[in-house]
């Protein structure tokens, strides 16, 4: 095995140029356009705030709502998951209802957060869970409303 193949195959991508990659992807759309994101500061060259938008799914209190988060991906990002957070106020069980903070031991996906795992992948599993049998009939503060 020549060294070039080890050192494309085993080792991690460095931090920034995965984010790179990821602000890329924010910045083309995701999906059906239900979800998107990209940075707070362009200037930030840590690349650390972010800013992520869900419109709620169909059939459940949260249809038709644009909800705002905040994600923070501090220095040991990837490996370790960004901080969740949302600014728009909601009523859901995996969302701290004082704060707005996403509890990684309520949600799957940050509790067994994996490396490959990306800031799409969070808002996309959180529209999930919006839809969710225990979320999504939940009385929900009036729209507009923010933590």
């Amino acid at each position: 095995m020549s060294a070039f193949f080890t050192a494309i195959f085993f080792h991690a991508v460095p931090r920034n140029f995965r984010l790179l990659e990821e602000l890329e992807r924010g910045e083309k759309g995701i999906g059906d356009g239900t979800v998107s994101y990209g940075m707070d500061d362009g200037d930030d060259i840590y690349m650390r705030s972010w800013t992520g938008t869900i419109i709620g799914p169909h059939n459940s209190v949260h249809e038709g709502r644009i909800y705002q988060l905040k994600l923070f991906c501090d220095k040991d990002y990837p490996e370790k998951p960004p901080s969740v957070r949302f600014h728009s106020r909601i009523n859901m069980t995996c969302v701290n209802h004082v704060t707005g903070v996403v509890e990684a031991k309520k949600f799957g996906m940050l509790a067994n957060w994996q490396r490959g795992y990306t800031m799409e992948d969070i808002l996309t599993q959180l529209k999930k869970e919006m839809a969710a049998p225990q979320n999504r009939k939940l009385v929900q503060a009036p729209e507009g409303t923010y933590f």
